[in-house]
Order: C-alpha cells, then sequence, then structure tokens
C-alpha cells in the first residue's frame, strides 16, 4: 500500500511492469520503463546535491520526460515543485524563488528563460530534455536529461519520507496578486490519488484518456490514480479536438478526464459524431462547473455518464465526486472522498452552518487539507480555522443527500442593486440553448445598480443567434435581475493554463461591436 508519492509507481511497477502505464502521442512507456527512468533521474538528482526536502521544480508540457522526473524527485526525497508551462519570465522567477528550489528540470523550450534564472544566481542547475544527448551541444551552462535516461546507474533506494512530510509545493494561479504555494504532504497527494480511483472505479482495465496538464492538481490527480490503479494513461501535450477524438477511438478508451471547456469544444465540433466512441465508459468533468445542459447533452449523443467532480491546489487535487456506485447528480460535485467531510456556513459567519438548499460557503475538512501556504502563515490562518475546516471560497448549496451544488466564486460573484448574481447561473441558461457552444459571464459597471451581467458567448459552428434573443432566453429563466444586460460573441475566451475560464479578464475582449444590450 502506498504511503508517499514515491511507494506509488514502486508499489504498481511489483505488480504491473511489463503494461503499458503511459501513452504520449506515438510513445508508450511500460510501468517497468517509467520504475527504470524514474530511478536515474533520481541518481542524477542526487549527484547534483540534492538532499531530502530540497525543492526541485518541474517546467514543461506532458511528456514521458515530465512523469519520469515527477517520480523521481519523489524517489530522491526532494519536494516537488510543478509549474505551469505558461509562466512568464517574471512569474517563473518569483515562483523559483519562493520555493527555495535551485534545480530545474525543464523541457528545453524553457532554456532561455532559465539561463537568466541562472546567470543571477536565483538556480544553481537546469537540466534539460527534448535536447541532443551530448550535454555540451544541448547548451553549456545546462545538462541533458538524455545523458541521465541513457546512464545504466542501476536500481535507486528511494529515500525514506513519512506521510506527513511535504511532497508538493504547488502554486496558485494568482488572479489576485503573487500566486501562493500550497504545501500538500504526501498523505495528501496518495488520498487524493486513491479517492480518484475509488470513486470512478478505476482499474488496470481502463484507459484514461486527458489532455489535462500534468503540472496542475488535476492533472497529476489523474496520473497518479492511473498508476496506482494500473491503468493506462493516454495524455495529449495540449488539447485538440481532433487529436482527442482520434485518441478516444485509436485506443478504445474508457474513461475521459477534463475541464468543461474541452466538452464544449468537442460537442461544437462538426466531426464529433462521426467518431467512434463507444468504448468510453464513464468521463468525469471538474475544474469548473459544467451546464447540465451540456452534461446531459454529451450523454446523449455518446451513452456515456457525465460526472462531476471538484478540488483545489489546497486539496492536493480533486477531492469530491459524483461516485460511480451511487447517485450520478448532474450539476452537483457529489460527496466527500473518504475520510473527508464539507459543510455549508454562512457567508458572512461561519459558525452558522447553513440548512439544505440555502446559500453559503463551502467548508472542507481531512486529511487532504493542505499543510497552509508556504512562507504565508497570515494567508494560511485566514484560509485554515483552528478547527481544521478550510475555506474554499466556493458558494454552494447542499441538499438532503449531502450532494453539494457549487453556485460559484465569492469573488466572481456580481453584485446587482443589492441582488448577488452568480455567473455560474447564468452560463449554465445560456448553454441550454442550441446554438451556444460555451458562454462566460463578467461584470460591467452601471451607475444606478453598481454593477451588472454581461456575457460572452462562442457560437456552435453554423449556428445563427442574436444577442437580443438569447437575453430573451436568458427572461424565460431567469429571475428579472438575473438577466445579463449585454451579450458579446467571441470567437475565443481568456483560459488559465489548465482551461479554466478566466472571468475577471472578459473585460479585455470588450470592443462594443459585437454586443446587444437589454432595456433592463
Amino acid at each position: 500500500m502506498a504511503h508517499t508519492l514515491a511507494d506509488i509507481l514502486i508499489d504498481s511497477v511489483a505488480r504491473h511492469r511489463d503494461r503499458i502505464a503511459l501513452v504520449v502521442e506515438s510513445r508508450q512507456y511500460s510501468f517497468g520503463d517509467l520504475h527504470q527512468q524514474s530511478d536515474r533521474v533520481a541518481h542524477g538528482l542526487v549527484a547534483l546535491g540534492v538532499k531530502r526536502g530540497d525543492r526541485v521544480s518541474l517546467f514543461g508540457a506532458n511528456s514521458g520526460e515530465w512523469v519520469a522526473a515527477y517520480c523521481g524527485i519523489a524517489k530522491a526525497g526532494g519536494v516537488i515543485n510543478p509549474l505551469s508551462s505558461m509562466l512568464t519570465a517574471d512569474e517563473l522567477g518569483y515562483t523559483v524563488s519562493d520555493a527555495g528550489a535551485r534545480v530545474v528540470v525543464a523541457a528545453a523550450d524553457k532554456a532561455a528563460l532559465l539561463r537568466e534564472l541562472k546567470s543571477a544566481g536565483v538556480i544553481d542547475h537546469m537540466v534539460l530534455w527534448d535536447t541532443p544527448t551530448a550535454t555540451a551541444a544541448a547548451s553549456p551552462d545546462a545538462l541533458a536529461l538524455a545523458d541521465w535516461l541513457t546512464q545504466d546507474t542501476g536500481p535507486f533506494e528511494p529515500r525514506q519520507r513519512e506521510p506527513s512530510d511535504l511532497a508538493v509545493i504547488a502554486y496558485t494561479s494568482g488572479t489576485t496578486g503573487r500566486p501562493k504555494g500550497a504545501m500538500q504532504s504526501h498523505r495528501a497527494v496518495v488520498a487524493a490519488a486513491s479517492g480518484t480511483a475509488l470513486m470512478a472505479a478505476r482499474s488496470a482495465d481502463d484507459r484514461v484518456i486527458s489532455a489535462l496538464p500534468l503540472f496542475h492538481v488535476y492533472g497529476s490527480c489523474v496520473l497518479n490514480a492511473a498508476l496506482m490503479a494500473g491503468s493506462m494513461l493516454i495524455t495529449l501535450p495540449r488539447f485538440n479536438e481532433l487529436a482527442m477524438l482520434g485518441a478516444i477511438q485509436q485506443h478504445r478508451a474508457t474513461l475521459m478526464d477534463g475541464v468543461p471547456t474541452a466538452y464544449y469544444y468537442l460537442l461544437a465540433h462538426p466531426e464529433f459524431d462521426r467518431h467512434d466512441l463507444s468504448s468510453l465508459r464513464l468521463c468525469w468533468v471538474g475544474g469548473q462547473t459544467l451546464p447540465v445542459a451540456k452534461s446531459l447533452e454529451f450523454t446523449r449523443r455518446t451513452g456515456c455518464p457525465v460526472h462531476e467532480v471538484w478540488g483545489m491546489t489546497e486539496l492536493a487535487g480533486a477531492t469530491s465526486a459524483n461516485p460511480l456506485y451511487g447517485l450520478n447528480k448532474p450539476g452537483t460535485i457529489g460527496v466527500p472522498y473518504p475520510g473527508n467531510a464539507f459543510k455549508v456556513v454562512g457567508l458572512e459567519d461561519p459558525t452558522v452552518e447553513m440548512p439544505p438548499g440555502e446559500p453559503g460557503e463551502l467548508m472542507y475538512r481531512g486529511p487532504l487539507v493542505m499543510m497552509g501556504y508556504h512562507g504565508r502563515p497570515d494567508a494560511t490562518a485566514e484560509t485554515i480555522r483552528p478547527d481544521g475546516w478550510l475555506h474554499t471560497g466556493d458558494v454552494a448549496v447542499m441538499d438532503e443527500d449531502g450532494y453539494a451544488t457549487i453556485v460559484d466564486r465569492k469573488k466572481d460573484m456580481i453584485l446587482t442593486a443589492g441582488f448577488n448574481v452568480y455567473p455560474a447561473e447564468l452560463e449554465r441558461v445560456l448553454c441550454m440553448h442550441p446554438a451556444v457552444a460555451l458562454a462566460a459571464v463578467g461584470s460591467i459597471p452601471d451607475e444606478a445598480k453598481g454593477e451588472l451581467a454581461k456575457a460572452y458567448v462562442i457560437r456552435k459552428p453554423g449556428a445563427e443567434v442574436s444577442a437580443e434573443a438569447l437575453i430573451a432566453f436568458c427572461r424565460d429563466h431567469l429571475a428579472a435581475y438575473k438577466v445579463p444586460r449585454a451579450v458579446q460573441f467571441v470567437e475565443s475566451v481568456p483560459m488559465t493554463a489548465s482551461g479554466k475560464v478566466m472571468r475577471r479578464m472578459l473585460k479585455g475582449l470588450d470592443d462594443g461591436g459585437s454586443a446587444g444590450a437589454s432595456s433592463a
């Protein structure tokens, strides 16, 4: 049984050594391959002086090398600092420095950014993959990961770590101010993986497909769950509708993990119904709320149920789900993973627990809760109460069965003439319209009412609908104060590297040219 992050692969290789563990485009890796390669990475890190508890950053897109490095860092006793592959030079410098990482293992296309950090003395070593095997040819101031992976250094004896020890420092997206490093224990990372495997009944018979970035907490959770269950993980370096549809058909994928935008784009693609997706037995969606209409449409067109899940960086990954063996309630985030709990409390007074059906802030408690924010005791105290309950920042309602529904993020709430308007609720209604592929809702200022809701809509290919028609459609399904006062048709919306819609960036799309306003 796995007690630490390193144990996950070590335990699985004993049962599944020759089975395919990972597929990345045309490359396949058995469990034995990953075990051997991660041993070699661990040897290389130790040779650089990495000790127990030292931070090692991991920077690049999905690849076999990323996985080998991830497992190798854990075996060497290091603390993994997974970095978004989309970080700017400023963001990279801040995050690596804040985490205290002196070694960065990265894709070769990140060399220029890392070279600046090395010359400034922020890091001591950069180890690059996708480079020639000769280190000198790769870069005069870098090591080539390929040199480590091709050396027969023999087995590596994993360094002893305790479940309560720090395993990962994963940084939040930093939508307000600088990002914060959530410190995840080995116990939390392992429990998130085992809960993810359990709630979906993942097994060695599964072929899991995902374009989730492995650096993201959901992506790494899916990776660890696949390794733990002995599943084959088919990971795409980046999301593309045809690549995803083709890979499902080619590999006869049985389970798909993705964010709502992936489902939006798949359903809107003209080739969707021409692909054989009959092998899928279950789909998971997390990261943001998937409108019920889109969930039901996917099931109707594929025959595969969609189960919504929920999680946070502060909780080491996915942490609640609609279970396979139990009620699946589209639109809800299901129930907490075993051994954990959540409750809904007053938005102004967290000591008051709200009754079923009444909105409030979702609180979470259990072994998945982070150890705290790295170097931020003030922010930790604001987020984790003395009794262990964590403030999620999500507004939710609980039903009589203990299933929670996310209403929206507290920070995304729009205040219209004293009424609370939640963008996710408007997005759900807009996505019910047959012409809408994706809807994102933000706020616009209003002198009389403070804020009003504005919708940014991507239409399905070939579909025609006016802004006025969508506003009228919303009037049929929403209270008057919730109806968006403007609709702007767009080709795309701003997203994070993990595929979440960045509502705070929607104002950057404003052009005044394709919006229709209602007279509220």
